[in-house]
């Protein structure tokens, strides 16, 4: 099993073959996904674009360690300025790279995107937050009632006897009153590289208020609303979704 140690864990990656001329895309993803949550998706976009691949799963995610801390308000910033930079350095040096951030993994891609990296080329994210937003908070919601009832045993599939503290971290931490006043609009002017931000009309974490700010707060912003999808635009509407990044990339 391919895995990278880093300081803190163990992490579990699996790479897609391409064109050494290429950059890279890495695969960011969601707050309770998976490399193997990500299914065919990755390839996909990697053979549209003759781009190699990489997808990893986070701390606490998949086939990787388990959490050994709490975790904090800041864990998206922890993720983006600590272990992604550890992934890119021990599995990428001297890449070029995109990153492809669903959700968390797209707040993620944005958070680190802000430090300018010198071999980041672009950033599309999917459903990606920079804010709070009341809608979000109902989903997570629902999501914690469906887990209370036994409703989402179908996450132990891809991270098994974690399944418990990972959906435990995810949900307590933005249900974490102070957690509200989380904002990381203020970096996306910092941002150089294009961004296309991508969501679906029906997402049930987020409104069209995250699109607009992503777009017009990055100088070099795009945006696409998905019609008829949901929270998980690569899944939902494949087609429009990997044709969009296809384009961006090209």
């Amino acid at each position: 099993m391919p895995s990278l140690n880093t300081v803190t864990a163990q992490l579990y990656y699996e790479r897609i073959a391409g064109r050494a001329e290429r950059p890279v895309l890495v695969f960011l993803h969601e707050g309770l996904g998976s490399v193997a949550m990500w299914r065919d998706f990755p390839a996909r976009l990697c053979a549209a674009t003759g781009c190699e691949g990489l997808v990893y799963d986070r701390h606490g995610y998949g086939l990787s360690s388990p959490l050994g801390a709490a975790r904090s308000i800041h864990y998206l910033h922890d993720y983006a300025l600590n272990e992604l930079p550890a992934v890119l350095a021990g599995l990428l040096p001297e890449r070029d790279y995109w990153l492809v951030g669903h959700s968390d993994g797209g707040s993620i891609a944005l958070i680190h995107a802000a430090g300018r990296p010198a071999h980041l080329r672009g950033v599309i994210t999917e459903a990606a937050h920079v804010f709070v937003e009341e809608v979000t908070l109902d989903g997570i919601r629902a999501a914690r009632a469906a887990w209370n009832v036994g409703k989402l045993k179908g996450l132990q599939r891809y991270h098994g006897d974690k399944t418990a503290a990972i959906f435990a971290a995810w949900a307590d931490t933005w249900l974490e009153p102070s957690f509200a006043y989380w904002n990381i609009e203020y970096l996306l002017p910092a941002i150089a590289c294009p961004v296309l931000a991508l969501q679906g009309s029906e997402d049930q974490y987020g409104s069209a208020a995250q699109l607009v700010a992503i777009a017009g707060k990055t100088p070099r912003g795009q945006q696409r609303m998905l019609p008829a999808c949901g929270h998980t635009p690569h899944a939902e509407a494949a087609g429009a979704t990997l044709d969009a990044m296809r384009r961006f990339i090209a």
